[in-house]
This record gives structure tokens, sequence and C-alpha cells, in this order.
């Protein structure tokens, strides 16, 4: 059993910060790319930010320069610092993680139950 568990979503005014934690718990051997993606209304749901295992990272080009992604490996964590938020950051967030749950085992992909975050104008 995995448990993906996110947090720190709200209501911000435009221009102001949240930063979102996401907790991953439960039998793991090892976690690989760590992700967050977002999905507003009538929208797919797009990537935001991912950092592999060694810390490397992507982020999508409306983000870039105002989100940070990090982990802490030792708390099989994930966070996302947004600041400059902007009405069109509005949208759930979820959590993805690609990890082995045995040694040896197959990479699967788990998914939070996502946090809101609306940006108000």
């Amino acid at each position: 059993q995995v448990q993906v568990v996110e947090s720190g979503g709200g209501l911000v005014q435009a221009g102001g910060s949240l930063r979102l934690s996401c907790v991953v718990s439960g039998n793991i051997y090892r976690i690989h790319d760590m992700g967050w993606y977002r999905q507003a209304p009538g929208k797919q749901r797009e990537l935001v930010a991912v950092i592999s295992s060694d810390s490397n990272t992507n982020y999508t080009d409306s983000v870039k320069g105002r989100f940070t992604i990090s982990r802490d490996n030792a708390k099989n964590t994930v966070y996302l610092q947004m600041n400059s938020l902007k009405p069109e950051d509005t949208a759930a967030y979820y959590c993805n993680v690609q990890l082995q749950r045995y040694y040896m085992g197959v990479r699967n992909d788990y998914w939070g139950q996502g946090t809101q975050v609306t940006v108000s104008s």
C-alpha cells in the first residue's frame, strides 16, 4: 500500500505565494521522479514541474522563474514553492510519484487526491 497526500493549497491574492507539500508513505523501496501537475476546469491535466531522484528539475514555461520544486528524500516529500501567483495558476494541483515498491520491482505511477489553489485578481 502506498499513500500520496498533498497539502498547502488555498485561496491567495494575485502576487501572493503558496507552498505545496506532498508526502509519500507506505511500502516503498525507491522513489524516482516526483512531480506536480495541475488541472483547471475544462482543461487537460498538465505537468507543472518535475524533479528527478538526483534533483534535476524541469518546469513548464508558464511557471519558470516563479515556481520552485524541491524534494527531501529523507522525508519522502516533494514541495512546490509558488511565488508571484497569477489568476491563471488557479487549478487543482496533483502530486505524482514514480516509485518501486520492491527491489527489482517495476516502476509505477502514484497520484495524490489533489489540492485546490485559487488565485484571485
